[in-house]
């Protein structure tokens, strides 16, 4: 179940379940993220188009074994796929597998609205809200800001968490 679209209401999206026809805006969404990095190796253009392929299917990959029950979706503005959203609830939090939003999309408080709307969700469930975030990704500052901490190293990455307070739920 998505989690309530209130605080992301203002920016006029919806979610809908992520079917096999939505794999090539889901890559290209990946490669969107990563661009700016890979670029910085240098590689012509074509094997930097190739990386970001092969990437994003190994991702993608992975996040189907791994996580085969979890919630699959794709925001949508104005009938428009502008980022996905994957979630993965167990019996004490909900993880948190990725968000990621196209880059027109971004530094408007869209990304913000959507994780205010997910921690109401969690914390009226009584669980944690869980993500796995690299040393080095912009948005680490975000989930500072909405409470996120640091729970573990997990090498390139940091596991980081939020629980619900007192009144929050």
């Amino acid at each position: 179940m998505p989690p309530p679209i209130e605080a992301a209401a203002a920016f006029g999206i919806r979610y809908r379940p992520m079917t096999d026809d939505d794999l090539p805006f889901v890559a290209a969404l990946y490669a969107s993220t990563r661009a700016e990095e890979v670029a910085a190796t240098g590689w012509p253009p074509d094997a930097q188009a190739a990386f970001l392929d092969q990437q994003h299917r190994a991702q993608h990959q992975h996040y189907r074994n791994v996580h085969a029950d979890a919630e699959w979706l794709i925001v949508e503005r104005g009938g428009e796929a502008i980022g996905r959203l994957y979630l993965d609830e167990t019996s004490s939090a909900v993880n948190l597998l990725d968000i990621s939003l196209l880059p027109d999309a971004r530094g408007s408080g869209l990304g913000g609205a959507i994780l205010a709307d997910l921690l109401a969700f969690a914390a009226g469930r009584g669980k944690d809200v869980e993500i796995y975030v690299e040393k080095f990704n912009p948005a680490r500052r975000l989930y500072q800001r909405l409470g996120f901490e640091v729970v573990e190293d997990a090498g390139v990455y940091d596991r980081m968490m939020w629980r619900p307070r007192a009144g929050d739920q």
